[in-house]
């Protein structure tokens, strides 16, 4: 059962971190459906969202746990492995004694009342911080990402010195720090969680390990002390990593068990048995009827709620007179296919798989932009870069239904705000010298060069009609500090009008050739 159970994890964790890391852009919109459709939260949220068969992974999970007990928690989750990971890894280092301990249920559901609760009202805050599929994302689009980049250049700097040029290097738009500092603060505390109390985080925290968990007490499969064969020796609880065996008085918390099935290969005796519920020789958790529950889940929730092409054109054009007009920013730009502010916050929860999927590196943890309750949810970062007018990527990998699937087409015509213009800040106006950099990149031409006989130079002119808010003018404007061109984001995203394509001049069919 273990070797099994260890295969099934390590394909899911596998696969999902070759999806943030894979460096080609050509798995993440072909395959990300595979790995992700059974994670819990983001298959949730996706359901609520667009309502057909591909959210329906977490009404899977939930029949599987009703089935067989948490095998989400114990193969699926990819935060789940990488703590199974690290306690292995400290182990093998040092053996390490796991006591039982009595179920931490104030916390525990708690923490899933907050998450409940913020989210009837809307606020998907509880969820995305909390979210374990979510959080493991995080950690390799924020700490492994950039590091496997960094060792790619490396090496592909090292065989350009000898004339190797099979590796190319990668453009790198340097870390998030919000994001950085977030996905690092939790890998500390899940690493110390898991080495020195295993599955504690799962069991203590998590809001879907908790509802699992729940489900599972009544689960049809469960894992029984047999007493005819039990000897009594403790081994079992000496390697539970969830502390959910009590050996001294021979019963088994299934709510808190997440089916690594340690237990089954240290027991000397077969005293334990994996087999219908209902059935004989069977001890487990009864518990008494909680009259205060309804008053703690009350309590509880009162407190929880309490570029490249870019660069270049900066680089040519010097600029020495640095403007006073700051941008008026009013919202974030979020991302094609998100539909507006409200409905992506609702439902992204943070993963950063479109982070680590998008290919201009456009897409950025947000810090306070979306507000507190947004944080670390991506948004279009134009001083970072612009989003490629035909790309498609971030709305092909979403796994929560935030971001909508789109093609290149209906992808062309959504605005996601305008750019406007602060005439005192271009450096036509303020250094009399000649630029073009924002008409130049603007791939519908909503931004085109016009005659200002004030200056007897071209500026820049928009037509904001045919304005996708790509962001490629805000970011070629060599401007500093501030932008001279900046688009202002559409809290609802619209929809722009095709730019007028040009007709060529026909040649007259009878005029004969010229030579």
């Amino acid at each position: 059962m273990k070797k099994i159970r260890v295969i099934i994890s390590l394909v899911f964790f596998l696969s999902i971190i070759i999806l943030y890391l894979d460096l080609s852009f050509s798995l993440q919109q072909e395959y990300s459906v595979y790995p992700l459709f059974l994670q819990f939260i983001p298959s949730f949220l996706k359901f609520i969202s667009i309502g057909t068969i591909a959210g329906i992974g977490f009404i899977i999970v939930m029949l599987l746990t009703f089935l067989f007990g948490r095998a989400y928690c114990s193969s699926i989750c990819p935060l789940g492995t990488f703590q199974d990971i690290a306690t292995y890894l400290r182990m093998k280092k040092k053996r390490i004694k796991f006591l039982y301990r009595e179920e931490h249920k104030k916390t525990r559901y708690g923490f899933l009342a907050a998450a409940v609760i913020l989210f009837i009202f809307g606020i998907s805050f509880g969820l995305n911080i909390l979210d374990p599929y979510s959080n493991f994302g995080r950690i390799i689009s924020n700490l492994l990402r950039p590091a496997t980049i960094g060792i790619n250049n490396s090496i592909a700097f090292a065989l350009e010195s000898i004339n190797i040029y099979s590796i190319y290097p990668l453009e790198f738009k340097g870390i998030n720090i919000a994001g950085f500092i977030f996905s690092f603060l939790f890998l500390g505390l899940i690493l110390w969680m898991s080495i020195k109390h295993g599955r504690l985080y799962c069991n203590s925290v998590c809001p879907v390990g908790t509802l699992l968990g729940f489900i599972s007490k009544y689960s049809l499969f469960t894992i029984k002390i047999s007493y005819i064969n039990c000897s009594g020796c403790g081994a079992c609880g000496k390697v539970c990593k969830s502390s959910c065996i009590d050996t001294e008085d021979e019963i088994l918390d299934y709510s808190r068990c997440v089916l690594c099935f340690n237990c089954f290969t240290v027991c000397p005796s077969s005293g334990l048995e994996y087999k219908f519920r209902y059935s004989r020789d069977m001890k487990t958790v009864i518990e008494p009827v909680n009259i205060n529950k309804r008053n703690f889940l009350i309590q509880s929730a009162v407190w929880f709620t309490g570029g490249s092409l870019a660069l270049k054109a900066q680089e040519k054009i010097l600029v020495y007179k640095e403007n006073k007009i700051p941008e008026t920013r009013e919202y974030a730009v979020s991302p094609p296919g998100s539909l507006s502010i409200e409905n992506f916050t609702d439902h992204c929860t943070a993963c950063h798989l479109c982070v680590a999927a998008c290919p201009t590196q456009v897409l950025q943890p947000s810090f306070l932009e979306y507000g507190l309750l947004g944080i670390l949810q991506p948004r279009m970062d134009y001083i970072k870069s612009f989003c490629n007018y035909d790309c498609t990527a971030c709305t092909d990998v979403c796994p929560s239904g935030a971001i909508l699937p789109q093609n290149g087409e209906t992808k062309k015509l959504i605005q996601l705000g305008k750019a406007s213009f602060i005439k005192d800040n271009c450096i036509v106006y303020s250094q009399g010298t000649d630029c073009g950099a924002c008409a130049e990149h603007c791939p519908t031409k909503a931004v085109r060069m016009v005659l200002d006989p004030q200056v007897n130079k071209n500026a820049p002119l928009i037509d904001e009609e045919i304005c996708v808010g790509c962001g490629a003018c805000e970011f070629a404007c060599p401007t500093i500090p501030y932008k001279a061109i900046y688009v202002k984001s559409n809290p609802v995203h619209l929809a722009a009008k095709l730019p007028k394509q040009e007709a060529l001049e026909q040649p007259d069919p009878e005029e004969e050739f010229p030579f």
